[in-house]
């Protein structure tokens, strides 16, 4: 293994480095992750202070059910912003590899905030206002709040996916939720799309416990709204489950490592790749090749100083690539081990 810092070894090369646009990116996507946070942030704290105001005049459960469901949301932005600060933290003597799955364990808290709190309050209301309804007061504060509460989600909810689009690139919705990296873009675009579908239910619930004067369809919405919650924070904490105990990089990164190995003349044969991601931005990697037989030490050194250079010249992500010198028959015998214990 190459120290960090070895890779580009002429003035030049670091230059080259230097101007790579996907360094780039990724600063400017912890940016406009950090936007998408605060957007939602902002949006939570203002819904939320405002849908309890209402549920206190109004006596409403699903209005209840929506405050509590932003107050949580609201504690979760500033809960990502504290992983995404802590996942900065350089490397060190305790944590060698660096902070980076802070940010997932801070996004898993977040989504058994979302079951325990959101959930849990929500579905727990609704049974109550179920088994002892009351008719609503001045049902018309609740339609002004959920109007405007629409408004504010929707526009946070835009943001969110607009940045969640930019990262996914041909993929499915889908597909690029189980293969990002990043917990900040796809937590916020799933809690502003179950804010969303919320609202939408507690405006129907309210309206029909009014149209009908049945007091009890208050208490249905609020409960729906809870298993949507619950829903989707299973969801969010399969994910980011994942994510917490450690995934490989995209296949396209171990495609491009095995290539450039191949590629380079010191190479006999690049065996595989094993990857795991430490963080959004922080890949580990660990490549298995056979050198040439006639390599000393010396030229052994510089072909895995260029194999690191191009590698991270094309991934700025792979942080720190280990190299194990090993031929291809050991590598087939190890990885077969591994599979069938």
């Amino acid at each position: 293994m190459q120290p960090p810092g070895t890779c580009a070894s002429t003035a030049a090369a670091q230059r080259r480095y230097a101007r790579e646009p996907a360094a780039v990116t990724r600063q400017g996507g912890k940016s406009k992750a950090r936007l998408v946070v605060y957007a939602a942030l902002g949006g939570n704290l203002a819904i939320a202070a405002t849908k309890l105001a209402a549920a206190a005049i109004t006596g409403s459960s699903a209005m209840l059910s929506e405050g509590v469901h932003s107050l949580v949301d609201t504690a979760n932005e500033l809960l990502l912003l504290h992983g995404m600060s802590r996942a900065g933290k350089p490397a060190d003597r305790t944590h060698p590899f660096g902070y980076g799955r802070e940010l997932y364990f801070w996004a898993f808290i977040v989504a058994l905030l979302v079951f325990a709190l959101g959930a849990g309050v929500s579905i727990y209301e609704g049974v109550l206002h179920v088994r002892h309804p009351h008719p609503m007061e001045r049902p018309l504060v609740n339609y002004i709040v959920l109007g405007a509460s629409l408004v504010f989600e929707g526009v946070s909810w835009v943001i969110a996916l607009r940045e969640f689009r930019s990262n996914k690139g041909e993929l499915g919705y889908f597909q690029a939720f189980r293969r990002s990296k990043d917990p900040t873009t796809f937590t916020v675009l799933f809690e502003d799309s179950a804010a969303l579908i919320g609202l939408m239910i507690a405006l129907v619930g309210i309206g029909a416990a009014q149209w009908f004067a049945m007091p009890r369809l208050d208490g249905v919405a609020s409960i729906a709204i809870g298993v949507v919650l619950a829903v989707s924070s299973l969801l969010l904490a399969r994910e980011t489950k994942g994510l917490l105990i450690g995934e490989s990089a995209n296949p396209r990164v171990r495609d491009d490592i095995l290539q450039i190995a191949g590629e380079d003349p010191a190479i006999r044969s690049a065996n595989g790749v094993l990857t795991v991601h430490m963080g959004p931005d922080e890949v580990v990697a660990a490549l298995s090749a056979e050198f040439h037989d006639a390599l000393d030490t010396t030229q052994i050194e510089a072909c895995i100083n260029r194999i690191e250079c191009a590698i991270k010249q094309r991934h700025p992500s792979v942080s720190i690539l280990f190299v194990k010198p090993q031929t291809r028959e050991v590598w087939n015998k190890r990885t077969a081990d591994a599979r069938d214990a």
